[in-house]
């Protein structure tokens, strides 16, 4: 197959398809351009996640000094929901939808995001993934970690935290999730991801950073110009059952790609990621891998961003960056934080 050719590729986790039209690179822009947004400072005496400072809720932080968690003041769900289950008509059916919603500070310091931080410091935001996702894990079917970094993903503020969810549902994306990887495991024998992290290592082609533990690749199906997927190169089901030398290896490997997104177009590198691991409540796992997403909107430059839209939104996802390229474009940026370098 000539890859410099429109073709589709499958996302057998995701089951679906993605359009791939590298020849449209070559076609003229005049899509949105706009600055770069300024580095924060270190404290913003405004910002309601800083410490010692007032929240919209009217609650004050702590002076902390390392990860803060705290439970989200506008949440999204609620522990117990008074909502009754509506399955009469296959038209307008509902259910009650209940869980939590945290707010998780990566560092008091404003101004630095993930890859800004020290290896100690990533450290501390994974042990804190996963002492949440076990303690909010007994109570409820899945957690869902996230982080949205930059106004350019919809984040309400730089001050660099993420969000964990947990919700006594299992929603649609882990469900297909569940599907997909059971149904190869069923077929193969074997992890589904586990098969795809060997073979991508020995291709070498769509890697991007990876070391004994973890590797970040850009999928084959990658919808996203420069989407990644982290996975772990040993079979783990959920966060909570790493160990403390594979929580470290992580923090490392969490700061290299991050810091190679950062360099690319030298901005603060907006993106949507979240953890996928196996529900709670469920004793067969092993189709199961622990595994995150990095969705970043960027195509061009810090201001030229793909939009999900057209024929992505009514058809299928498209992109035109084939993903080997995306992958050798983050590889071959340093990796020392530029402004580090600077």
């Amino acid at each position: 197959m000539n890859e410099d050719r429109p073709h589709r590729r499958y996302d057998p986790l995701g089951g679906k398809w993605v359009l791939l039209s590298p020849h449209r690179l070559r076609r003229p822009w005049q899509g949105e351009e706009r600055e770069p947004d300024p580095s924060p400072p270190s404290y913003d005496p405004e910002c309601y996640l800083c410490p010692g400072n007032k929240r919209a809720s009217g609650e004050t932080n702590p002076d902390y000094e390392g990860v803060y968690v705290f439970a989200n003041d506008f949440p999204a769900l609620l522990p117990e929901s008074e909502e009754t289950a509506t399955q009469n008509d296959p038209l307008f059916q509902s259910e009650p939808a209940a869980g939590e919603c945290h707010v998780i500070c990566f560092s008091p310091d404003h101004g630095k995001t993930l890859p800004e931080l020290n290896d100690t410091q990533r450290l501390a935001v994974v042990d804190a993934w996963c002492a949440e996702t076990e303690k909010l894990g007994q109570r409820y079917r899945n957690v869902q970690i996230f982080e949205n970094k930059g106004a350019m993903m919809g984040c309400s503020n730089p001050h660099p935290h993420g969000q964990i969810w947990a919700t006594a549902h299992i929603p649609d994306i882990l469900q297909i999730e569940e599907e997909t990887q059971a149904a190869y495991f069923a077929e193969q024998g074997s992890s589904m991801l586990l098969d795809l992290v060997e073979q991508e290592i020995a291709k070498a082609e769509r890697i991007v950073v990876n070391n004994a533990d973890w590797a970040a690749i850009v999928p084959w199906w990658a919808s996203w110009p420069f989407e990644t997927l982290l996975l772990p190169r040993f079979a783990i089901a959920r966060m909570p059952d790493l160990d403390h030398g594979q929580r470290k290896s992580l923090a490392e490997i969490l700061g290299a790609l991050t810091t190679r997104y950062d360099n690319l177009f030298q901005c603060s590198f907006p993106y949507s990621m979240g953890w996928h691991g196996a529900p709670f409540g469920q004793s067969e796992t092993r189709h199961w891998q622990l595994h995150a997403h990095f969705y970043p909107p960027l195509l061009r430059s810090a201001s030229v961003r793909k939009f999900m839209v057209g024929y992505e939104m009514l058809a299928e996802p498209q992109r035109d960056l084939l993903p080997e390229q995306a992958a050798e474009m983050l590889r071959s940026v340093p990796d020392i934080h530029y402004r580090q370098a600077s």
